[in-house]
Parts: structure tokens; sequence; C-alpha cells
């Protein structure tokens, strides 16, 4: 299996820490890579797109480049990158829309203050190469552990200059738009397409691109594209993400190459499950997809260590993953530490420095 990873970054200025929408003059600075480094929803945003890469050890080499390469053209400009998902304090002034394409303006007219949320920052896996068929097949099976995922990159704490009260607050705020969330159990490709086919005529989408379900065969690529993961600056923390989604859709292909039943699931409880991982993060408590029981979320991150083994020690990735996953456990996720920055003064301006000098540790 192959992995491709999409990274997004927020653009601050380097004294003040703030956003700015500079994103037009970095991206011509970084003009040199123009298909891997691209605008996002908002001016204070841009974006990174690896190679497709078909080991982890390559993977971590693109993302180190391409941050590198990002950060030069942020310094060029005044400016320094944030791997946040939220801008932690709140954005001053009318909202900097990419403002040149008529989508956004169509966007933001259409969906009002959600559009505030594009202010914010994911990473994006994709696993390939999957015809449609096999990628909606396997992402029934990946589903249940979409909030696992959620609680390993619980980064976003802080929104609005507050603490939210919850460990990763994009898992929540993104999940107001109609388009968002946990995808349905599909019965089929085509219960698949009349999904995606009611977002658009229902007006809950203006477009393919705007479906933001957590899980998703992709409409550009032959992949499935995992989207519920915070940003975080740690490079090591998302090649494991990367290694884990690849694992899962592996086992996913096994288990359905061998006929084998997919345990039940009930989506009631597996939306609880999603909310409780984007509260508690990895310090906290977990629900099992399956049963509702409430576990560590610790003991549920190590569950899907085990689960997906197999695969990852077939592809030389078991080691790597093990170790990432035990100094994650052992320092804490990245909402734990953005955390423990600002308790130390109750300063916020601590938390933004913290993300900035993590997210320039190449």
């Amino acid at each position: 299996m192959t992995v491709g990873v999409e990274e997004e970054f927020l653009l601050v200025d380097a004294r003040t820490l703030r956003v700015v929408p500079a994103a037009p003059l970095v991206l011509a600075t970084a003009a040199g890579l123009p298909h891997e480094v691209h605008p996002e929803g908002t001016r204070y945003q841009v974006e990174i797109s690896t190679p497709v890469a078909d080991s982890a050890t390559a993977l971590r080499e693109e993302l180190a480049t391409l941050r590198r390469t990002l950060a030069r053209a942020a310094g060029a400009h005044g400016c320094r990158l944030l791997a946040a998902p939220s801008p932690v304090v709140a954005v001053e002034g009318p909202l900097h829309l990419t403002d040149d394409e008529p989508r956004q303006r169509e966007q933001h007219r259409r969906f009002g203050s959600l559009t505030e949320t594009l202010v914010s920052c994911g990473r994006h896996i994709h696993i390939g190469t999957l015809d449609v068929d096999t990628a909606v097949a396997v992402s029934n099976r990946v589903r249940p552990w979409l909030p696992t995922l959620i609680a390993l990159a619980a980064n976003s704490p802080f929104w609005g200059g507050r603490d939210t009260g919850h460990a990763s607050w994009r898992a929540m705020a993104w999940a107001g738009w109609p388009s968002a969330g946990l995808p349905p159990h599909f019965t089929s490709t085509a219960h698949f397409r009349r999904s995606v086919q009611i977002l658009l005529s229902s007006g809950a989408a203006l477009d393919t691109k705007m479906v933001y379900w957590d899980l998703r065969p992709s409409g550009h690529w032959p992949t499935l594209e995992i989207r519920a993961p915070d940003m975080s600056p740690d490079i090591d923390t998302a090649v494991l993400q990367a290694e884990l989604v690849r694992a899962l859709v592996a086992t996913a292909l096994r288990d359905i190459e061998e006929l084998r039943p997919e345990p039940a699931l009930r989506d009631e409880v597996l939306r609880l499950a999603r909310w409780r991982a984007a509260h508690d993060g990895l310090e906290g408590f977990g629900l099992d997809p399956y049963t509702g029981a409430e576990i560590p979320a610790a003991d549920l991150a190590e569950a899907m260590l085990d689960l997906v083994a197999p695969e990852l020690a077939a592809s030389g990735e078991l080691d790597h993953a093990a170790k990432t996953l035990a100094a994650l456990l052992r320092d804490g996720s990245g909402a734990h530490r953005q955390r423990a920055a600002y308790a130390r003064r109750q300063d916020l301006n601590d938390v933004l420095r913290h993300l900035a000098d993590e997210t320039e540790n190449f």
C-alpha cells in the first residue's frame, strides 16, 4: 500500500504569533514546488502534500523537506509556520478567505459563520491504490477506529482565547458542517454515491470537495482518505498516524479477502465514542466502539497497535510505530503539551511559542 499526506499550517507573525493573511506571498516564494504547496480555504493557511511514498522512511523525509522549504518561504515574509489545528487566540477583524476563488465566496454566502471554522488545520492521509468499490468496503472496517485516531492526534484544546475543555475542539467544531463528521456505514458503492448526491442536492455541500467526512473514498485520487486527525507539530507523530492508517487499511483488505464478517457496530455508540475521544484525548478515557464500555484511551491506542501489528511487521514499521506510540503515551498528546505550556504562566503566548518551536523542529 502507498501513502501520501496533506498537512495544513497557519501562518503567524514571527513577533506577535498572531495569524496573518500572508499565504499569497509565501506561496509565491515557495513556487518552486507547484505541485506540493497549495493555498487553503483562508489566506492565513498553506498546505503541503507529499508525493506518493511506499515507506515510512520516505514519507518522513518528504515531510521534513517540504516543511523546511515552506518555513524558509514563510521566514522571508516575517512569518512562522504553526502546525496547529486552531489559531489558539481569536482571529481579529473580517475573515480573509481565499477570495480569488468564487467557490470560497459562495461557501461563505451559503454557510455563514460556519466558515469561521475554516481557520483550522488538519492532517489528511491517503492510502492507495484502491478503486472506489474497495475503498467503500474498507472504509466500513476502518470506521470503528476513527475515535482512537482522533484521540491520538488531539491537539486543539485552546480556541478563541480559551480552554474549550476538549482535547480536540477542532473535531467538534468541524463536525458542525452538515457534510462532516462520521461517514455512514455503506451497504454498497451505490449507497455511497447516493449519500454524496444527497449532500449535493440538499445544499449541504457545494461540490464533492465539500464531502468533509472523517473518512472517505477520495474524489480525486484512487485512495481512501482519512481526514479525522488534528494537525500536530511532531513529524514522528505524523508518520505514526500514517503507519497506523495504512496498516488498518491493509488489515481490512485481508479480512475482506478472507471473507471475515464485520463486527456488529451501533452508530449511536460510535458517535459517542467520537465525542469522548475529542473530549478526553489520549490522557483520559474512550469508549469501546463496539460495546460502549469506558476504557482508558491509551489502552484503545495499544489495542489498535496490536490489531495491525502483523501488517506493520510485514512492512518493517512495527518497531518505529511501537516506539513512537510509547513516547506519545509517556510524554503526552499535543493537547497535553499545550496545556502544560499554558500552566507555567497562564499565558497563551507561551502556547503559541511552544507550537511554533515544535513545528520548526525538523
